[in-house]
């Protein structure tokens, strides 16, 4: 249904290898499951490892529930190779207590998997996730489409004080 290839996003990408229908489930996120407190120090070790560095896509830790997230960096987990996009054809569900990317649109054979990351706004570190999806509505950064409209608020401040 789907196999590792070269992205034209970012380094690797997912590409389905038949046509995949709106509602289908694609492939299980997998990993090890960890503490959300294990998840966030994880996550900060590593966001500092390669901050400054051209190694990116590094952090594949991925909220579960209110408990627990996956540590989806184990090489065997594929689905970490799904990029982002402001114009994703993907969506995660999480079903019975497992991580699915399912699509919300129907995907043509060819075509790269992608989801939006979900990356709340923070205006101290948003700069630190740009985004390359090449998308029309692409806003640079590696946003929530549920946070745009705060974005956008941060940035018209921005631009109203001549800060930017």
């Amino acid at each position: 249904m789907w196999k590792v290839r070269k992205s034209k996003i970012h380094g690797k990408g997912i590409v389905a290898t038949q046509n995949i229908k709106k509602g289908q489930k694609i492939i299980q996120y997998i990993g090890e499951k960890i503490l959300k407190s294990e998840g966030d120090r994880r996550s900060e070790k590593r966001i500092k490892k390669y901050l400054n560095s051209k190694v990116t896509g590094s952090v594949y830790i991925f909220e579960l529930n209110k408990k627990y997230d996956i540590d989806g960096s184990p090489l065997y987990n594929k689905a970490r190779y799904i990029n982002h996009s402001c114009n994703p054809n993907c969506e995660v569900d999480i079903i019975n207590n497992e991580i699915w990317i399912s699509a919300i649109k129907n995907i043509k054979k060819g075509e790269e998997l992608k989801y939006d990351y979900g990356y709340e706004f923070d205006k101290d570190d948003y700069k630190d996730h740009v985004c390359k999806c090449g998308s029309e509505n692409c806003i640079g950064f590696i946003i929530s489409s549920d946070d745009w409209p705060k974005y956008g608020k941060y940035i018209n401040k921005l631009i109203k004080n001549n800060s930017l």
